[in-house]
């Protein structure tokens, strides 16, 4: 077991090299790295928000505007797919109390329409049941119902896409390593270490980027607009720069789910003044200039989260794909609108209802004060172990050395995030970390006991306290899988650096040590072993 091949050797100095090279960067200030050749691998420990400082917000989904986007939707899709060949004809479909109701103009089209319902309400999720009541009142007007599982179910799949969205925004913002996870049932936690302004954040979050164009309603009376009232088919909705109300037809010409890029820009016209420009995919791209070239010399309303931005003149036919979306704009929130709607909308509206910051004194603080619990928990294990196993002592002191080099190069390569209790985790792996030693030196002096000779009692005090190690942190490795796949974030950072510490412990408690043991061993066929 001491006999180690040319090619073992190579290998464990080369994953120890790697890993030390990879822990190099976390020591170097940014400044500095900064100025490396950019094909120069930078690996780095990226701190959490209690180290570097940085923002908290919880967010709040505001589910009462889900049901009536699903109202919407549904009116949408039961007005296209009665007008597929051979067309069904209907009536206005009206909402009211949370239901959808239309008629069908001839009886003997009853049938069809019903056939044309059920594949869009087919079910809700993996239940079984449908996400839609449908029952026919009168025998020719039909009723569709939201059901419980169905709302359910669409609340589910929103809020797993609100988190989804929310990092892809915070993503875009050039932040590093921010943490993003749902809590509870409804709410959302975001937290963006070395952020140090949150209201921009803020913005970016609590927009639901809906991005519509839809015609102006010209026939609407201006005294019943701004009274709230619009006529059939139509809404009211207000302006976001100037007050005042404006009504525009229920139906979008497009929507942003056919966006494809947005980027914010400076006015051709006026390089003082910020815009966004929008391009549309192929099908969008062809109903906008469809619709534009049918509606020439009207007014139409570029609509964000149900406020309008603006709503220009169509003075020619808009093709290509591309327009323009401007309205006092400032070059940060044209950007921010920008990343909003090339992040896609949120399908529910979110708030925030908590926030904190922690300054980055606070976390460098705490960095200092973790680093010297580190130092002086080394040091005194250093002791205790030089002193009680003496030259065996001194292999485990440089274990411990390696182990905590290896920890910091892996967590680099991995781009994991160390946290308050990342360094308590840290701490205690430095602490467990000469356990695998203190059983292999003591089954040594067992073996020396009986008596016998110093080499075979080294080879059996490795062989035989092998199994008990690897036995005793396998479980350590399940606890610490369990706590990252069910804890928060704090305990994730905790479980990561317990779990990594475990593995490289073993390694240079048992691998590398036996390594070194068995390199004197060979040069110098001691006769005894003081241990």
């Amino acid at each position: 077991m001491l006999d180690f091949p040319r090619w073992k050797v190579w290998l464990t100095w080369a994953v120890i090299a790697v890993c030390a090279l990879a822990a190099i960067p976390s020591f170097v200030p940014e400044r500095l790295r900064e100025t490396w050749p950019s094909w120069v691998p930078q690996p780095v420990v990226n701190l959490g928000l209690d180290l570097a400082g940085g923002s908290y917000i919880l967010l709040e989904a505001k589910t009462d505007d889900l049901e009536a986007t699903r109202l919407d939707a549904m009116r949408e899709q039961i007005r296209l797919a009665m007008r597929r060949r051979p067309s069904v004809g209907i009536g206005d479909i009206s909402q009211q109390g949370g239901q959808l109701s239309f008629m069908v103009r001839d009886a003997t089209e009853v049938d069809a329409a019903r056939e044309r319902l059920l594949p869009m309400t087919a079910g809700a999720g993996l239940t079984g049941q449908r996400d839609w009541d449908i029952s026919v009142v009168d025998s020719t007007r039909f009723v569709l119902k939201p059901t419980a599982a169905g709302s359910q179910q669409a609340f589910e799949n929103a809020m797993n896409d609100a988190v989804e969205i929310v990092r892809t925004r915070v993503d875009q913002l050039g932040t590093r390593e921010p943490t993003i996870m749902r809590q509870g049932s409804n709410r959302i936690s975001v937290e963006v270490p070395g952020l140090k302004d949150p209201e921009a954040l803020k913005e970016l979050l609590g927009q639901t980027a809906r991005l519509e164009f839809k015609l102006v309603d010209l026939a609407a009376n201006p005294a019943d607009v701004a009274q709230g009232r619009a006529p059939v088919g139509s809404e009211v909705l207000p302006m976001r720069e100037g007050g005042g109300s404006i009504a525009v037809k229920r139906t979008a010409i497009i929507t942003g789910d056919q966006l494809v890029d947005a980027r914010a820009e400076t006015d051709p016209q006026n390089a003082a003044a910020w815009q966004v420009a929008i391009t549309f995919d192929g099908a969008g791209g062809r109903r906008f200039a469809r619709t534009t070239q049918e509606n020439v010399g009207k007014p139409f309303a570029i609509i964000v989260d149900d406020k309008v931005i603006s709503a220009p003149n169509i003075n020619e036919p808009i093709l290509g794909g591309r327009a323009s979306i401007s309205g006092g704009f400032t070059a940060a929130s044209a950007n921010q609108l920008a990343i909003a709607l090339r992040s896609g909308k949120l399908p529910v509206a979110l708030a925030v209802v908590q926030e904190s910051s922690v300054s980055a004194e606070l976390g460098a603080d705490s960095i200092r004060k973790g680093v010297l619990a580190g130092v002086l928990g080394s040091v005194a294990l250093i002791a205790f172990m030089l002193v009680t196993y003496a030259r065996f002592g001194v292999y485990t002191t440089a274990a411990l050395i390696v182990n905590a080099v290896m920890i910091l190069g892996i967590m680099a390569l991995f781009g994991a995030t160390l946290t308050l209790p990342g360094i308590a985790g840290f701490v205690l792996t430095i602490g467990a970390a000469v356990d695998a030693n203190v059983l292999i030196n003591e089954r040594i002096r067992e073996e020396l006991r009986r008596p016998r000779a110093a080499l075979p009692a080294v080879e059996f005090g490795y062989k035989e306290a092998s199994t008990a190690i690897f036995d005793a942190n396998i479980t350590n490795v399940i606890s610490a899988a369990i706590m990252f796949v069910f804890g928060s974030g704090p305990i994730r950072g905790f479980a990561v650096v317990l779990a990594i510490g475990i593995v490289t412990s073993v390694f240079t408690g048992v691998t590398f040590t036996r390594l070194l043991v068995s390199r004197w061993l060979q040069r110098e066929r001691p006769k005894t072993i003081n241990i």
